[in-house]
């Protein structure tokens, strides 16, 4: 581990409302036609809103498969953010287990000896430690 730096990370927070942001993408993107047509009145010139409608129906198709890649990417945030905190919560879980049961070892004199360092007891003057059980 020395202090070398992932070679990838995401923080879990902002990965957390990431799905959302996608899916909030995929809803207004699909939206673009509805909006057109609440501001036709609005825009006034005939030769915009006829543009207005050409780009929104040139890529009625693109479209399709733009907002299936954003769901996908959507579910697989959410799975990633779900299974980090599954594993998380599972390595929490082990360890605490594990440290309940160490602490019974130690408790019960099953655990190690102690090791005095420093010397016996000399004012350390020998540098030496001794191990006592």
């Amino acid at each position: 581990m020395g202090g070398k730096k992932p070679d990838f990370a995401i923080p879990l927070s902002e990965l957390e409302g990431f799905g959302g942001r996608l899916r909030s993408i995929k809803s207004r993107m699909n939206g673009t036609k509805k909006m057109f047509e609440d501001y036709r009145e609005d825009i006034g010139d005939g030769g915009v809103v006829d543009k207005l409608e050409e780009f929104e129906s040139g890529w009625e198709d693109g479209r399709e498969d733009i907002g299936q890649q954003l769901g996908g990417l959507a579910d697989m945030a959410d799975a990633v953010v779900r299974e980090v905190r599954k594993v998380d919560h599972d390595l929490e879980k082990e360890l605490k287990k594990n440290t309940k049961k160490n602490e019974k070892q130690i408790g019960s004199g099953k655990g190690g000896g102690t090791v005095k360092v420093g010397g016996d007891g000399d004012g350390g003057k020998d540098g030496g430690g001794k191990s006592e059980k």
